[in-house]
């Protein structure tokens, strides 16, 4: 019998001068290209996903400071998945194995179930569509509570796009974001919602190259064209990658991964749009109290410039 490769089934699509290839474990988008170009940072078949590279974020994106929050008069405790932070990090199905519903040429649905336990005591099946045409990559996540209690719910993407040759310092980044998240140094703990124009490093709503500025934060006041917002991400050659998406996430990650590993640093972009900001779960800022029998879904589109 043939071991699995290690990040799971293999899912590939095509259209459009687009091919994907979703892998099953996290429902991990593990390359996309157009014109047989990267537009994210791909990882091999068999390989142990690195990190939360191109997964799908579910009950929550970001952070839950502690791993603990209340919900409906009742206090819970996470595991501790960012321990050298001691936060709970994206979620409960990164390593979950999700199983493909409908596979097409162009188009995949995978889907997993989010069973109680300890601290999320709710039982939630997730479903993501992956699907492609001349437009770019559409991915949609629907979440539907099959337990008999209202559930916190937020969701999100977690792709590194790649703009072209180069590093993220030779990229050039439009980020149409009024608002920042500013956070702890050591922790990356939320601390307060401050204009960009007051921490101008961070302000990218007009284009400029990235160059050595860390970032890994969330903004917000999103400006929108025909209902959407749009990330630019641009090569000194002129190739380049955009993520859309509509009023569904008001909020977008954005990470240069800043991992320190010369095979690794500052390789790709992290644009990660979200239903609600980091620690959601305690502010209840944008968090969706999904209800059961209820569903919510959310979506955003990948393309190439």
């Amino acid at each position: 019998m043939t071991a699995a490769p290690r990040s799971g089934q293999q899912l590939a699509i095509s259209s459009g001068g687009y091919e994907a290839v979703i892998a099953s474990v996290g429902a991990s988008l593990r390359v996309l290209r157009s014109e047989g170009r990267d537009l994210v940072v791909p990882f091999d078949a068999d390989e142990v996903r690195p990190g939360y590279r191109g997964t799908t974020l579910a009950p929550w994106p970001n952070r839950i400071v502690d791993g603990r929050y209340s919900f409906a008069g009742r206090e819970h405790q996470l595991a501790l998945t960012e321990p050298a932070r001691g936060q709970a990090l994206h979620g409960l199905l990164a390593w979950a194995d999700f199983a493909a519903r409908d596979v097409e040429p162009d188009r995949v649905v995978l889907a997993a179930v989010i069973q109680p336990q300890d601290g999320y005591p709710f039982r939630v099946e997730v479903e993501t569509e992956y699907r492609l045409d001349a437009d770019g990559l559409h991915q949609t996540v629907t979440a539907r509570n099959i337990g008999p209690d209202a559930a916190p719910w937020g969701t999100g993407p977690h792709p590194y796009l790649v703009a072209g040759a180069g590093r993220v310092d030779d990229w050039t980044l439009t980020l149409p974001a009024s608002e920042v998240l500013t956070v702890t140094a050591d922790r990356l703990s939320p601390l307060a919602v401050e204009p960009v124009e007051q921490h101008a490093e961070w302000d990218f709503r007009t284009a400029r190259r990235i160059g050595d500025v860390f970032i890994d934060h969330a903004f917000t006041g999103l400006s929108r064209a025909d209902g959407f917002a749009e990330v630019r991400l641009t090569a000194a050659d002129g190739t380049g990658v955009a993520m859309r998406w509509d009023a569904g996430c008001p909020w977008v990650q954005v990470h240069t991964a800043d991992t320190g590993i010369e095979a690794t640093h500052r390789i790709g972009l992290a644009v990660e749009p979200m239903t609600c900001p980091p620690d959601a779960f305690n502010s209840g800022t944008d968090l969706v109290a999904l209800e059961p029998g209820a569903s919510h879904a959310a979506s955003w589109r990948i393309a190439a410039l």
